[in-house]
């Protein structure tokens, strides 16, 4: 067997699953200041990926991970000269997990603005620079003779990178506001399912624009195949969400992502990190680990691979019903009045007790 093309191509799957999953994630907390109107619509919006945003995020590590053990010298490369935009994402990705974690645990509305917008920053930053870059990666960036990248930060917002940022942003928002309109129902669903109408054509003339771009100048002659399969899908996107079938909306969104992943990885092949200069590319023969190493990742990813897709498959059909505001219970965080005599009583200090007189 070819095992480093078959992890190459695993990766990409790895890829294909995190960024459907993870896309709509996104997308939701995206969206979190502009469908939320009051509190209890954005309780809604966040209760739609509650069960699931977490789990999600294992693609990225899993990812990650396959990416460290079968092509290590990808992985220096890429994680040292993305170090800025990498810890740009991974700081993006704490602040919304925290946000999550914490926005019910004091029942004010200042802490839960402030959450909120953890929530929403925390999706945007990751969901503009993935895809700047993945769109380098298709581009190709400035490696040495030693494969080190020797580009700069500056040099990755190129025209090229940024747009691909916006087409990932814009695509992960539609995909957010298609889940939400199979996920919510009454008003919530009603809007949702309006905004995504909205923003569909948007993001099929940005998404073309891009794709055309990097066929012509940086893909191969059967990637076209991927673009074609892209412009169906999005065409199918926007005739869905005007029809308000989400169910199909959802279905051909995925379809949209999953070509977008054939077009970067193909477009990189057989290179995993293309460089200006080919004699210094990186590529799946010469980044690779031994043999020996990808024998035991391929047994293990056989067995295990499909102990988690079952699990997560699980996860979505017993969390499958609709959510809407009846749904949603009374906070039942703490106070800040609360919170303030319990930080006095661990500090011995006087606080204010539940009922606003002082104690001592």
């Amino acid at each position: 067997m070819d095992l480093p093309l078959i992890w190459f191509l695993l990766i990409a799957v790895l890829w294909t699953g995190y960024l459907v999953l993870e896309g709509f994630d996104f997308g939701v907390g995206m969206l979190l200041p502009f469908l939320g109107r009051k509190d209890k619509d954005r309780r809604v919006m966040i209760n739609t990926i509650g069960p699931v945003w977490d789990g999600n995020e294992v693609w990225l590590i899993t990812a990650g991970g396959a990416t460290f053990a079968a092509f290590p010298e990808w992985y220096a490369t890429l994680f040292s000269g993305f170090y800025i935009p990498l810890l740009l994402i991974l700081v993006g990705l704490i602040l919304r997990i925290v946000s999550f974690e914490w926005r019910g645990k004091i029942n004010t509305d200042t802490w839960r603005a402030w959450a909120d917008r953890g929530i929403m920053l925390g999706s945007y930053i990751p969901g503009v620079l993935w895809g700047v870059a993945f769109a380098n990666l298709v581009r190709g960036v400035e490696l040495d003779a030693n494969h080190q990248y020797v580009g700069g930060f500056w040099a990755l917002l190129n025209p090229f990178a940024l747009l691909g940022g916006a087409v990932t942003a814009l695509l992960f928002v539609t995909h957010g506001a298609i889940f939400l309109a199979l996920k919510t129902s009454g008003e919530m669903r009603d809007r949702s399912g309006a905004l995504a109408a909205r923003l569909a054509p948007v993001t099929l003339v940005v998404a073309a624009a891009w794709a055309v771009w990097a066929q012509l100048a940086y893909s191969v002659t059967w990637t076209w195949a991927a673009v074609a399969l892209a412009a169906v899908g999005l065409l199918a996107v926007v005739v869905t969400t005007r029809a308000r079938r989400e169910g199909w909306a959802f279905i051909w969104s995925s379809v949209v992502i999953v070509a977008a992943v054939v077009l970067i990885f193909g477009s990189m092949y057989p290179d995993v990190m293309p460089a200006f200069d080919p004699a210094n590319s990186l590529t799946i023969r010469n980044a690779s680990s031994t043999d020996y190493t990808l024998t035991i990742m391929t047994w293990v990813a056989v067995i295990l691979t499909p102990v988690v897709l079952l699990y997560q498959g699980w996860t979505y059909w017993v969390f499958r019903k609709r959510v809407s505001a009846e749904h949603i219970p009374e906070h039942t965080g703490l106070t800040f009045a609360v919170v303030t005599a319990k930080a006095g009583a661990s500090t011995g200090h006087g606080g204010t007790s539940p009922d606003g007189s002082t104690r001592a």
